[in-house]
Order: structure tokens, then C-alpha cells, then sequence
């Protein structure tokens, strides 16, 4: 027999409590874990064990929770249990309702200290200054490409990549009534504005686009004139009080942003190898002929994949580039540790952005 919605409630309530306990249990074990690393000195965040804890989980999942809600609970757990210790400082680009936020929160769960910054290059300058113990940047697009300015503060930078994190956006009109007549102006992000280029010239033709610090900051804009509008997240129309005039209106339905973890290596050092895991270099070669087939030919002969190749100008005003390479996997695999060793033999210039492992 069926039980009654009263029965249900009842027994939920129940499990809820048994829960509660059992979370409670955890976070003391994991506040024993903390005590022992301040007297050994290791870190407190370890996302390579983070991501080994969610994996094993995912492996053992029967169901009905989807493997992508069980790894959102679960780092929200350890995030909390962390905060007992210490809550992680992460700066990103502000203000509250970002994609950069939602990339934060992905990563390290909303029990961290949030360090809002106005622009990359400010979240560079506090994570290298100390101000924020991690950054969160977004490094590329699906419809868009490469993020330029997180590519040529990587170039001189002290800080590395420790991790990514990647997901869906979804790009919404807000403004303060739900309709689309009498827009004059659409503010956000440049990036924002491209990637709905082709939605704002068949619906809003006559409205001026608008460029924002961030897309959140053009939700704030918005808010203050009935004429504007913004393109940014459901979390920024929230945080300001927007209504959705249209829902994702980006030109891609599967528009997808990656964002990169940086940190100095002396606040956490590289993560150790999970078996999926990604090494980000910058190169540049002598100007001859075949040089950049050159740099491919390690690769090949040790079975190593490429899974990104950009180029960036040197600004040195002699046509040469900087080139920014994904291989797949980590320096402590033999085949990865001779490719890399034979790749730098020939480049003019060499340097590892980081070992990370690859989001999910």
C-alpha cells in the first residue's frame, strides 16, 4: 500500500535528522584532518583529493540523484567543513551575480571568503599579493575563444593554475519590467555582447550595446533606468531586482566558459597526477621555417595530445608570438615528462602555467 504524503513527510523529516547527525560527524573528523595539517603545515584545500572524493562517490551512485547534483552537494559539504578551519579567500571578478561567482561557488562551495575584484587584472594583483589566497578567471569560450587578457597576465605572472571549472551560460535580457519595447541601451561584458550579437540585431536593432566591467556590473546599470537593459546571469536579475525580459538569448545554445584556478605555488603546489589531468604551457621559438611544426614533433613521437594551441602576440614589434598549449595529462606520467623535456629544448622561451585536473 501506498504511503500518504503525511507518512512521506514524516519519514523525510526523520532522514533528515539521521543526516544532519551524520554531517555533523563528518565535519568533526574533517576538523581532526585540519589539526593535523597545521602541525605538519599542508594544505587545507587539496582539490585533486576533493575531485578523487566526488569521483569515488559518482562511482558508487545508484540513484535517483544525478551525478552532477551529488558532486554539487557534496563540495558544498566540503566547503563547510573547510570554513571550520579557515575559510578559503577567492578573489574573482565582481560584483555579486557573475559568471565569475558562479564559477567560485562551483569550485570551492559558498562557504568561502569572497574577494570581489572590478576587473581581471585585479584579480590577478590581489590573489598575487595576498589579498585572496586563489583567483577564479575565465580563460576561454566555446563561441568566442580565448579570453585575451587572462592569457597575457598568465604570460609574466607568478601565480599558476591549480584547477578548472567549466559550465553552460546562459545569457538573459533583464531590466526592471518583463518586456522588450522602448529599450534604448543593453549593457555587459564584451564578450556578453558578442556572444548574443546576432539575437540583440533581430530583436532590439535600434538599442545601443553598451560594454560593462562585467555583466553583473550592467545588471546594476540597468537597475537604475527603466530605458536600459543588461545581459547577465539569473543570479545578477536577483541580486537587483530585474525582471527576465527574455530568457537565453545567446546565439549558441551551448555556450560554454571555462575559468581557471590560480594561486602562488607556495599557497598550494601543483596537484598530484588523477589520471585526467591537463599541463598548460606558454612557448615562443626563433622566427625560421618549421619552427612551429618543430614543436609538434614531441608530442607525436611520445603519444601526447594537444588539446588547445593559441597564439598571442609578443608586442615586441618583430612579429613574434607567445604560444599557449593544453596537453593532455600530468608531468608525472613518463611519456608527458619526456615530451615536455624535449619541447623545451626547443623553445626560445618555456614556462609551465600549471598541472590541474580537468573539470567535469
Amino acid at each position: 500500500m501506498a504511503k500518504t504524503l503525511a507518512e512521506l513527510r514524516v519519514a523525510i523529516d526523520a532522514l533528515d535528522l539521521e543526516l544532519l547527525t551524520l554531517l555533523n560527524q563528518r565535519a568533526g573528523l574533517a576538523h581532526e584532518v585540519g589539526e593535523i595539517k597545521k602541525i605538519d603545515g599542508s594544505a587545507v584545500f587539496r582539490p585533486d583529493r576533493e575531485t578523487q572524493v566526488i569521483t569515488t562517490l559518482q562511482t558508487h551512485n545508484a540513484g535517483p540523484l544525478k551525478d552532477h547534483s551529488l558532486g554539487l552537494i557534496w563540495r558544498e559539504i566540503m566547503s563547510a567543513c573547510r570554513a571550520l578551519e579557515a575559510p578559503q579567500r577567492v578573489a574573482y571578478l565582481g560584483p555579486a551575480g557573475t559568471f565569475s561567482e558562479q564559477a567560485a561557488i562551483q569550485f570551492f562551495g559558498g562557504s568561502m571568503s569572497r574577494v570581489l575584484c572590478v576587473s581581471i587584472d585585479e584579480v590577478f594583483r590581489a590573489t598575487a599579493a595576498g589579498s585572496a589566497e586563489f583567483g577564479v578567471v575565465p580563460i576561454e569560450n566555446s563561441s568566442e575563444g580565448v579570453i585575451s587578457r587572462s592569457l597575457d597576465l598568465l604570460l609574466n605572472s607568478p601565480l599558476h593554475i591549480i584547477g578548472e571549472t567549466s559550465f553552460l551560460v546562459r545569457h538573459n535580457l533583464l531590466r526592471l519590467e518583463p518586456a522588450l519595447h522602448d529599450i534604448e541601451a543593453v549593457y555587459a561584458h564584451p564578450q556578453a555582447l558578442a556572444q548574443c550579437q546576432d539575437w540583440l540585431t533581430t530583436h532590439l536593432p535600434h538599442a545601443e550595446r553598451r560594454p560593462a566591467a562585467s555583466n553583473a556590473e550592467g545588471a546594476r546599470l540597468a537597475a537604475t533606468n527603466p530605458a536600459w537593459a543588461a545581459i547577465a546571469s539569473e543570479r545578477a536579475g536577483s541580486e537587483f531586482g530585474l525582471h527576465i525580459a527574455s530568457y537565453a538569448i545567446q546565439d549558441d545554445a551551448f555556450n560554454r566558459t571555462r575559468f581557471a584556478i590560480i594561486c602562488l605555488p607556495h599557497t598550494l603546489a601543483a596537484p598530484a597526477a588523477t589520471g585526467h589531468d591537463c599541463t598548460s604551457l606558454i612557448v615562443s621559438v626563433n622566427n625560421r621555417p618549421g619552427a612551429v611544426h618543430d614543436l609538434l614533433v614531441p608530442l607525436k613521437n611520445h603519444g601526447v595530445s594537444m588539446t588547445r594551441f593559441e597564439s598571442r602576440p609578443a608586442r615586441s614589434g618583430q612579429w613574434e608570438y607567445y604560444f599557449y598549449i593544453d596537453l593532455a595529462g600530468h608531468p608525472a606520467q613518463p611519456q608527458v615528462a619526456a615530451a615536455l623535456q624535449e619541447l623545451q629544448s626547443l623553445c626560445a622561451f618555456y614556462k609551465v602555467l600549471g598541472t590541474y585536473p580537468v573539470s567535469a
